[in-house]
């Protein structure tokens, strides 16, 4: 049986940023010679992300646009575990819809994977030739920040713990999914270290992170109150 990738998409108010993310995906995946399906997780946003996934799906057929809305915003962690229920494939490829994560890195986690039969290859921004674009200092010095107190912390053996553009083995995912307790900006750190613990096995691809195009970062202050509170609470247990 061939290969199939999920993508799972977790949106909230990305109407202008969905019909691209969405045309990158099929141009790329295509290009695999793979079977895929993009599960779009609409968290009931209120700029009509949800209409724009339904035209999205009659231009592109519902077996390669596969919607799964929600009432409202519930979080990253019950957006997945509500994804992979509905996902069809033997691979999960998790990343954000607003841009920031480039489909053409896809076919790179694709092939690191098959190199080694991987368990999880995740994108990172702070090895190789990786990189983020469009961020200011500050936004800049809490992820190097908070990124180097992790290392130090919990010597993951990944770069790149609060990356969010990662390939998965459905059942390594879904393992990880149930044991993982954080919630937001943690729980991306919380799956890599407890990968760690199950013994799982990570690939790494750099990738170039762009800051978004349209709508508003989701990251302020109390995400970074909530990743320290989380970064100590997997300190003291993991």
């Amino acid at each position: 049986m061939p290969d199939k990738y999920s993508i799972l998409l977790p949106t909230y108010n990305e109407r202008e940023n969905l019909p691209i993310i969405t045309w990158l995906l099929i141009k790329n995946l295509s290009q695999c010679d793979c079977e895929f399906e993009i599960i779009i997780i609409d968290d009931g946003s209120p700029d009509g992300t949800l209409d724009v996934a339904k035209q999205l799906q009659k231009i592109y057929g519902d077996k390669k646009i596969v919607l799964r809305p929600r009432e409202k915003k519930l979080g990253l962690g019950t957006a997945y575990i509500h994804g992979i229920k509905h996902a069809t494939g033997n691979f999960i490829i998790i990343m954000d819809a607003d841009l920031s994560h480039h489909p053409k890195f896809i076919p790179y986690f694709i092939e690191k994977q098959k190199q080694g039969n991987l368990d999880i290859v995740t994108g990172t921004r702070y090895s190789g030739n990786g990189g983020v674009f469009g961020w200011d200092f500050k936004r800049k010095l809490v992820s190097r920040g908070a990124n180097f107190l992790t290392q130090v912390l919990l010597r993951p053996g990944c770069s790149d713990l609060t990356g969010s553009f990662r390939l998965y083995k459905k059942a390594v995912l879904e393992k990880l999914v149930n044991s993982c307790v954080s919630k937001g900006y943690v729980f991306q750190m919380e799956m890599i270290v407890r990968a760690r613990q199950f013994g799982f096995t990570l690939g790494e691809v750099p990738i170039s992170f762009v800051d978004r195009v349209y709508g508003e970062s989701k990251l302020g202050g109390s995400e970074i109150v909530q990743f320290a509170k989380g970064l100590l609470h997997l300190f003291a247990t993991t």
